[in-house]
């Protein structure tokens, strides 16, 4: 059985948890747990990669420490998190989150990496935004053992995980991941695998009419957004979202509802265009706003 971090009361997380990636989510991923109390292992493509993952562990760990999130030093949290290339780090681990690009053949491709090194006992989750959870488990030798954990940007100031379960997810899963995301002082909403499962199949389709909005004129991405926050109470416009999601993102997620759902996810030109002129967002300075 998968080991906990011993409980002082209510549900905890594993003890040791890898994570398969160090960009901006990665990263979240890897703080969230180690905050928690868990040793978390962070795994990148090379060594440059592990370098800036580092520098990115390192700025958000003293953020929250200077912030009082946390009531551990720096140093103890350190201590606790670690970066490598090698998959075979992974060997100890209860849980691996997967947190690579969002693409089909990359994620299986990683997943089935994870897999082999892993205990037949630990877990294995991904980090999709979108793509299906079961026909990613079918690339894998132990589906009842996978299921998606979709997690939030920020990670550390976002309050929501989405669990997706897929059709081959054990109930012993399904009821521990809800108790590791109520043990890292968020709110699980489960969801069973339908493309875009709910949070992103209801934003981006938020998201991609306001875009069509200002490709048609009809007000400012300013003015749009804020008849959603002031009007609807939304803490973020759609518009916004997306230059922090990244519009790159945004344009894939939709590429795929729309081969799965319908035309109605169709991106605007707006965004192929953006995209195509490389402004993502907040990564690249610019999207619908300038950062």
């Amino acid at each position: 059985m998968t080991e906990s971090v011993p409980e002082t009361s209510g549900p905890s997380v594993p003890a040791r948890v890898g994570v398969l990636g160090g960009g901006r989510m990665g990263a979240g991923i890897a703080h969230a747990f180690c905050t928690a109390g868990s040793i978390v292992v962070v795994v990148e493509r090379d060594d440059f990669a592990a370098q800036a993952a580092i520098e990115r562990l390192d700025a958000s760990l003293a953020k929250s420490v200077e912030r009082g999130t946390t009531t551990e030093s720096l140093e103890a949290l350190r201590a606790r998190i670690s970066v490598s290339t090698d998959y075979a780090s992974f060997a100890t681990m209860g849980l691996v989150v997967e947190a690579v690009p969002e693409d089909f053949t990359l994620k299986a491709e990683a997943l089935t990496r994870v897999e082999a090194q892993l205990p037949t006992d630990a877990y294995l989750a991904t980090n999709t935004s979108s793509l299906s959870v079961d026909k990613l488990a079918e690339k894998l030798a132990r589906p009842g053992q996978f299921c998606g954990l979709h997690f939030f940007n920020p990670v550390p100031a976002s309050l929501l995980i989405e669990v997706v379960l897929g059709k081959m997810t054990s109930p012993e899963l399904a009821a521990a991941s809800t108790g590791w995301v109520s043990a890292l002082n968020k709110t699980p909403v489960v969801v069973h695998d339908a493309p875009g499962f709910a949070s992103s199949r209801l934003g981006v389709m938020i998201a991609l009419e306001a875009m069509r909005m200002v490709e048609d004129g009809v007000a400012s991405a300013e003015d749009i957004d804020a008849a959603m926050t002031l009007g609807y109470k939304h803490p973020i416009g759609p518009l916004r979202t997306t230059d922090i999601v990244g519009l790159d993102v945004r344009l894939g997620i939709a590429e795929y509802l729309a081969s799965t759902l319908g035309e109605r996810f169709t991106p605007p030109q707006i965004l192929r265009d953006m995209v195509a002129n490389g402004e993502l967002g907040r990564k690249s300075g610019q999207g619908f706003f300038t950062w």
